[in-house]
């Protein structure tokens, strides 16, 4: 059930340095090079701040009182959310294509396949921790230190990793047999970030919807993460515990049918 951790420890020198020659390989030959990856954030979040902040004029709600948050920007609410789905989403935007990109690999029969859905988590993590270390920076700037529930984020992550981890096994293997993934997967993140409480609270949603919304496999992590790093709540252990479960449960299920299908690789590409 845990060979997806089994692997991982197994050829962790390996994971490191492919995950390590990833992030260096994604900017490599630009000119602000790795700054990249604090840049594009901030881009994205600039512009998903003007347009919903100034245009459509949407306003973040306390989940206590339902007025208007008067403490937190929305774009510093938001940028904590779009951080967190963007692990989701950069590692299952590559996943389709990535034996296809790895055919050298694919058809080494000593070379271990199963640490590639790895790799690009990991990257897609580290990707995230700079842009988290530039968020950390302007949230001690504009409000000072953030409470001390912060030091919970990593067990927050981790459920998240194990889900994105999971799906990636999936999309990695069912991608060498159906090429048309490779389409399909982005238009189903952008559809997830929407249907994910990253541009709004959960508490938002009408009644009618929140179960939907609910069953995004981002939707809690998003939730407690900005609980830990804004509002300074603990998660439910029972919440946590379950999500924690379910991401085992994804990340077991994904590593054992790439296991099943990996043998078909070489065949078919």
């Amino acid at each position: 059930m845990f060979g997806f951790l089994t692997t991982a420890w197994c050829n962790r020198t390996l994971l490191l340095r492919l995950s390590r020659r990833e992030v260096e390989a994604r900017y490599k030959g630009s000119f602000l090079g790795i700054a990249w990856a604090a840049l594009m954030p901030l881009i994205m979040i600039g512009i998903y701040s003007f347009v919903f902040g100034n245009i459509m004029r949407t306003r973040w709600l306390t989940a206590e009182t339902g007025a208007e948050n008067s403490v937190y920007s929305f774009a510093m609410l938001m940028f904590c959310g779009f951080i967190l789905f963007g692990v989701f989403s950069e590692a299952l935007a590559r996943a389709p294509g990535l034996m296809l990109e790895n055919t050298s690999y694919v058809k080494k029969v000593v070379f271990p396949l199963d640490i590639l859905p790895w790799v690009v988590v990991v990257s897609s993590l580290i990707n995230a921790g700079i842009a988290f270390l530039v968020f950390l920076a302007l949230f001690v700037v504009f409000y000072g230190l953030p409470p001390l529930t912060i030091v919970l984020l990593p067990l927050v992550v981790i459920p998240v990793t194990l889900i994105t981890l999971g799906l990636t096994y999936f999309l990695a293997s069912f991608g060498v047999f159906l090429r048309d993934l490779r389409q399909f997967v982005p238009m189903i993140t952008t559809a997830l970030l929407f249907l994910s409480p990253v541009f709004y609270p959960l508490d938002a949603v009408p009644a009618q919807f929140k179960f939907l919304i609910s069953m995004n496999p981002i939707t809690i992590g998003v939730s407690e993460a900005r609980d830990v790093i804004f509002w300074g709540r603990v998660p439910s252990p029972v919440e946590w515990g379950i999500y924690t479960a379910a991401g085992i449960v994804v990340a077991a299920l994904g590593y054992a049918w790439f296991a099943r299908t990996r043998k078909a690789f070489a065949d078919v590409i």
